[in-house]
């Protein structure tokens, strides 16, 4: 098996990528779901961006990030496209981010998004459809994230 194949798996919503980080895992500025959403970036740039990622690309966790951030998806594109180096993207995005992050506030909805009434039925959902409907573990989108991927057993 390649190293290529080792990343990728075959699951039930289409290509699943394990070498992706879990969307709890924080940039050095204190986001979570942004080093997940910047290492989808650069397979979109490489052109390495399965298709059952691109339809939530820019959308989902990474769009209310943005969203939360104030800044469009694109201009965080441009900042991985145009940086060659880990410090020169994180300079940029200092940048464009704005000063006071509210990191806490944005990761507290990392956490959470899946819990309210009106998203479980919608994780119910994803979960029947990934074959863990009766994991009662899967409290998030966060945690049928990292289930999907391999990084919950």
């Amino acid at each position: 098996m390649t190293n290529t194949e080792e990343k990728i798996l075959q699951g039930a919503t289409g290509e699943t990528l394990l070498d992706l980080p879990s969307p709890y895992q924080s940039h050095v500025c204190g986001l979570l779901h942004l080093p997940r959403f910047l290492a989808k970036i650069r397979k979109h740039l490489e052109g390495k961006l399965p298709k059952s990622y691109q339809r939530n690309f820019t959308k989902g966790f990474d769009g209310f990030l943005c969203l939360h951030l104030g800044v469009e998806p694109e201009d965080i594109i441009e900042c991985v496209r145009d940086s060659k180096e880990e410090f020169q993207l994180d300079a940029k995005l200092s940048e464009l981010f704005p000063k006071d992050l509210k990191a806490h506030v944005w990761n507290r909805k990392v956490v959470q998004m899946g819990m309210s009434d009106m998203a479980r039925e919608k994780l119910q959902e994803v979960k029947q459809n990934l074959g863990a409907k009766d994991r009662l573990d899967l409290l998030s989108f966060a945690d049928v994230i990292d289930f999907d991927e391999r990084k919950i057993p």
